[in-house]
């Protein structure tokens, strides 16, 4: 019976060993993880576990009936021999599946700075939000926002320091970016905009125009690098470009044979898009590891099923939930379903041929609901103008299919 290997003890390592049990697989399962914890939701962290709602988010997961070893606080170190390099010694297996995610990126400077991906780091950074304290915030992204709003929250002073013209301007573009500003004043967050950070220093930042911004902590969030560097030499290719991560094709399975890889370091060939993606989102790493188990335990090389989701996300800020579903690019038209003075709208994307390509909401889950089940069924047209009044179901803007 194949011996399966699972190197990452995240949602996505986590769910690909339930999943691996219960598509009948009876053979050896090994979990390999850096933290020292059990596996846990890592969305609670910039919500419930920084507030302070919540002090865990570990998975409710029988491990002892799952029979799976578990080498937790062991860091897979390379990939060669038909094993798992560790730091405790080579695991052999016959099966692999990749799921080391990613790692926040870093600042240079010798200043101490917060970065927020595993549970001690929510825990570190929820002890030093107090009041009174100073805390500058680099990345206006959906991190940086979700941190800005806890901590102001909890009564410090908050600087989000964002070298782009706009908050979400690489996720959003500008127009929509831009209208998340006032989100910040009202909760009385300063907002700097198109200042770039030289160096995070003992005490605060050093702006790149050579002006010192003081600072008690600093949180660095600036986004994400896939967690590859032990699979140097593997011979799994990975992607050169600024997509990163681990080359999958639709079933997500590596160029070597019997090796898969899933969730955040995972960039896969998505036949509904035309393109690749890597989707850094809790959506990727719940669904993505049923797909990988289910390949893994194929006896053939090819075929199998294919992963091609509508990647979904969500945040919360400033009192807001913000949805996306879909995939666009710069080409799509955007269509706009009430007013963002209102507090209450969303957009849809549509491509050239009036179909429904990706759909942002705040305070509207019903439109990323509907949008989303209907982008999940195939292309799908609609009418721009029924879809364009907020009155009107998405659902009831879609034109009947061929």
């Amino acid at each position: 019976m194949a011996h399966i290997v699972v190197v990452g003890a995240g949602m996505a390592g986590a769910r690909t060993v339930e999943a691996l049990r219960a598509n009948g697989h009876t053979g050896p399962v090994t979990l390999i993880g850096e933290e020292e914890h059990h596996p846990y939701d890592r969305p609670p962290l910039s919500k419930n576990v920084l507030s302070g709602k919540v002090d865990d988010s570990t998975l409710a997961i029988d491990w002892p009936a799952l029979d799976v070893t578990l080498r937790l606080g062991v860091r897979a170190t390379g990939l060669r021999d038909g094993a798992v390099q560790t730091e405790d010694g080579p695991v052999p297996f016959d099966r692999l599946v990749i799921a080391t995610g990613a790692t926040p990126v870093r600042l240079p400077g010798p200043g101490p700075q917060h970065v927020l991906r595993t549970i001690g780091d929510a825990r570190r950074l929820r002890d030093a939000l107090r009041p009174g304290r100073r805390v500058a915030v680099i990345g206006a992204g959906w991190i940086g926002a979700e941190v800005a709003t806890i901590a102001a929250e909890a009564g410090a002073t908050v600087t989000v320091v964002e070298a782009a013209e706009t908050p979400l301007m690489a996720a959003l573009g500008p127009e929509l970016g831009a209208l998340t500003r006032p989100w910040y004043a009202e909760a009385g967050v300063e907002l700097l905009l198109d200042t770039k950070i030289a160096t995070v220093a003992e005490g605060g930042l050093e702006l790149a125009d050579g002006a010192f911004l003081p600072a008690d902590e600093v949180v660095t969030g600036v986004g994400v690098r896939p967690e590859t560097g032990w699979l140097d030499g593997s011979g799994v290719a990975l992607d050169p470009g600024p997509l990163g991560g681990v080359l999958v094709d639709e079933y997500l399975r590596t160029n070597v044979p019997g090796v898969f890889a899933v969730g955040d370091c995972a960039a896969f060939t998505s036949l509904r898009y035309g393109c690749r993606l890597r989707v850094e989102h809790w959506d990727s790493a719940l669904n993505a590891p049923r797909v990988a188990a289910a390949n893994a335990l194929l006896d053939a090389a090819e075929g199998g099923e294919v992963y091609d989701p509508v990647p979904y996300f969500w945040s919360e800020q400033f009192g807001r939930m913000v949805q996306y579903a879909g995939h666009h690019d710069a080409t799509d038209a955007v269509v706009w379903r009430g007013d963002p003075e209102a507090g209450k709208w969303s957009v849809c994307w549509v491509d050239g041929a009036d179909r429904l390509t990706a759909v942002l909401a705040v305070r509207r889950p019903r439109d990323v609901v509907q949008a989303r089940r209907a982008m999940a069924a195939g292309p799908v047209a609609v009418d721009r103008a029924r879809l364009a009044d907020p009155d009107v179901a998405v659902r009831d803007a879609l034109l009947p299919g061929d």
